[in-house]
């Protein structure tokens, strides 16, 4: 019954417009005047929670993404997954994965990379006959991998509010986001397949396609550096995530020379405001997470959990239809806030592992961004495109069975989450 209550006061606040720090604080401050009378300890909580090197990664990967997006350096992207592919029937679509694929390994960011990616492809692949509805999609689509592949924003939050371990947590995001991508690039090469009309550009040839590798290699070598040294060992996540920002500086100043001080001066502020939204909300979900462990709520899960005698694949799998039913009405960020610190000690007490339940929720979360009626990637696309919402759902709606299929594979070999984070060490 509590549990009832401080989630449909929560969501009741959130469904209002209220920002997501100040429902998280709002409930909290509610929750311990009733249970205590004062409203004690809740900066003590605050500052423990912002009081960690690891957050140094939020500002310093956005500001990696910011510097690679003024800089054009991302620009070349789609260019060469056009060039390389575009010529086979259905080879647009799979370009525009693959593109979305490798600027979300920039960006981190899902809207970002549907609204960078989606401005060069839509109109391409409708000049070359692809239905509006197919290109909305595949785009819409593409763009969720921002959640999945790392650096991700909702992972590096989910790992903060978990206690989880960052570099093994976007370890173990890089197969699984590959496995979609793939899946996606399959289903565009069906699809195309089936449909009458398409047409397919000159293949431009190799000379082409290496000069077009030539202006994309700076961005395509931007994901090993930040991955490649943290599986390695050489990075921690913080060192990547600085390692990151430097790479992305000398490609900017050096490279590409188009990046001055007005432009580092506008990623600054732009990394400022972003990281402390972020801030804001961490500390709002450290308020939220003080005051349901004083009124034992978690507890309380476990206790139910136990006594309905549900086993840790019934668990996940009843948790895995809450997330996907509030993903239709609640941003990604305040699902991760709001179940995390409800559910992790039931899974600690069920034996799940918090890697492994943590990329089952970043796919449950792409889910949401292409879900109505708040699909945040369906926006984005009738924002740039001007289409129908009808139209938009209706090209997602295969990739979201696809998604759930993935989701359903990862379920069934949860090593293909852990198998990477392990073999780099992690966890032993």
């Amino acid at each position: 019954m509590t549990l009832m209550f401080v989630f449909a006061g929560l969501i009741m606040l959130l469904l209002t417009g209220i920002p997501i720090f100040a429902a998280l604080g709002l409930t909290a401050s509610a929750i311990l005047m009733i249970v205590e009378g004062d409203i004690d300890g809740l900066g003590d909580a605050v500052f423990s929670q912002l009081d960690k090197p690891v957050l140094s990664t939020i500002p310093l990967f956005v500001f990696m993404a910011q510097v690679m997006i003024r800089a054009k350096v991302i620009d070349d992207l789609y260019t060469f997954a056009h060039t390389v592919i575009g010529h086979v029937k259905g080879g647009l679509g799979v370009a525009t994965v693959l593109a979305c694929t490798i600027f979300a390994a920039i960006s981190g960011s899902s809207v970002a990379t549907a609204l960078s990616i989606g401005s060069s492809a839509i109109p391409q692949m409708k000049r070359f006959g692809y239905a509006e509805r197919d290109a909305l999609g595949v785009v819409a689509a593409g763009g969720t991998l921002g959640i999945l592949i790392p650096p991700s924003g909702p992972m590096i939050l989910y790992a903060i509010v978990s206690e989880a371990s960052i570099g093994a947590l976007f370890l173990a995001g890089i197969i699984p986001g590959l496995m979609l991508a793939l899946m996606f690039s399959a289903y565009c090469m069906i699809q195309a397949r089936g449909r009458d009309g398409i047409n397919t550009p000159d293949w431009a040839g190799w000379p082409a396609a290496v000069s077009a590798f030539r202006r994309s290699v700076w961005a395509l070598l931007a994901p090993p550096v930040v991955m490649g040294g943290i599986y390695f060992g050489i990075f921690t996540a913080s060192e990547a995530a600085a390692a990151g920002s430097l790479y992305a500086l000398l490609v900017a100043v050096l490279v590409y020379r188009n990046f001055g001080f007005r432009d580092l001066w506008a990623c600054a502020y732009a990394t400022m405001r972003t990281s402390m939204m972020v801030f804001m909300i961490i500390a709002g979900a450290a308020m939220f997470g003080h005051a349901i462990t004083l009124v034992r709520l978690p507890v309380g899960v476990t206790e139910a959990v136990a006594s309905f005698g549900l086993g840790p694949i019934g668990f996940v799998l009843v948790v895995m239809v809450l997330i996907f039913v509030l993903g239709m009405f609640l941003e990604s960020i305040a699902i991760i806030l709001i179940t995390t610190p409800i559910l992790l000690p039931t899974m600690i007490a069920l034996g799940i592992d918090p890697i492994w339940y943590g990329i089952l929720l970043m796919i449950n979360l792409e889910l949401a961004m292409i879900t109505p009626p708040v699909g945040m990637n369906l926006f984005v696309i009738k924002g740039i495109s001007n289409a129908p919402l009808a139209t938009i759902v209706r090209g997602a709606a295969p990739f979201v069975i696809i998604m759930i299929v993935g989701l359903a594979l990862l379920i069934a070999v949860p090593e293909l989450a852990t198998w990477l984070p392990t073999a780099a060490g992690f966890g032993r």
